[in-house]
């Protein structure tokens, strides 16, 4: 996995690109959050439209996330969830724990402001 980011409107949104399996997935994801949460930077979308797959350690990255943002009083939100991810998050009963919306834009303007 690639991971890059830009900021809009205070938003962190993270860009990861390929397959999220865990391992050196994980600890780079984890690195680069804690870093945006030591800048006080809690407001995140994950944008999964270059996601390729996504394994059950993926998720638990995933559920890692939202639970490290929440306790330093953020929010974690996904963008462009690709058909196969969607159809993971259904099946586990994910679908009721994390917002996901369209397009980065969407999910940006659902963070208050």
């Amino acid at each position: 996995m690639k991971l890059s980011y830009e900021e809009r409107d205070g938003v962190v949104i993270l860009k990861p690109k390929g397959k999220i399996l865990g391992g050196p997935d994980a600890t780079l994801l984890k690195d680069q959050l804690q870093s945006f949460i030591d800048q006080g930077k809690t407001r995140v979308v994950i944008d999964q439209a270059a996601v390729d797959y996504m394994n059950s350690t993926g998720l638990g990255i995933l559920i890692s996330t939202l639970t490290t943002l929440r306790k330093a009083n953020g929010e974690l939100k996904l963008a462009n969830v690709t058909e196969k991810i969607q159809s993971l998050l259904t099946i586990t009963k994910l679908v009721t724990v994390f917002d996901d919306y369209e397009t980065v834009e969407e999910a940006v303007s659902a963070f208050p402001q």
